[in-house]
């Protein structure tokens, strides 16, 4: 279905949804991006999971952690595609680039998390690539971090910064209903 944008689930594991993973925001992203994701799979439309497997060994993303695994809910099916990182952009040192490539695939819907890390290192390849990229902004998620300063910020506060670094040069930011509406509808 090349004239299908790709579905592109950025690490959507377990220790993600750990409380131990701090203070976040859009609580109703996983309910989000299982819509967008039943969407896509109605049509048999192209879908990228994409799983951090980290290189330190305390890390919930190290590989045998049960951080590291799917949330059962974005387990990857049949016939969809995973791709490994080890470093927040999906497109380094992985196939993420070439499988859209192979496919005619020249445009992406991206979610998942963290917003201001994984998910915008990879909209900024994606865009610097040539693909045209949405990013969904309530399918998106963060976390309470400081700033540079020292400063606390809120999760609701970088998660709005992120999406303002992207949009425009590198993405179209969008809501879960935008994009749903823009699918065409199957007979």
């Amino acid at each position: 279905m090349p004239d299908f944008p790709a579905l592109i689930l950025i690490d959507l594991q377990q220790c993600m949804a750990s409380p131990d993973a701090g203070d976040r925001n859009n609580p109703a992203a996983e309910a989000n991006i299982a819509m967008l994701l039943d969407a896509w799979r109605r049509r048999g439309a192209p879908i990228v999971h994409v799983r951090h497997i980290s290189r330190s060994p305390t890390s919930g993303f190290a590989p045998g952690q049960p951080g590291a695994l799917f949330q059962p809910a974005f387990a990857p099916r049949a016939g969809e595609h995973v791709v490994e990182k080890n470093v927040p952009d999906a497109f380094v040192n992985s196939t993420l680039e070439r499988w859209l490539r192979v496919r005619g695939i020249d445009r992406v819907v991206v979610v998942g998390v963290s917003t201001n890390i994984s998910v915008e290192c990879s909209v900024r390849s994606a865009g610097n690539l040539g693909f045209a990229v949405t990013v969904v902004d309530d399918a998106t998620f963060t976390f309470a971090r400081s700033d540079h300063a020292g400063v606390a910020r809120s999760a609701d506060e970088v998660h709005a910064m992120s999406l303002s670094n992207m949009a425009g040069e590198y993405a179209t930011i969008a809501s879960t209903a935008q994009v749903l509406a823009a699918i065409p509808q199957t007979d």
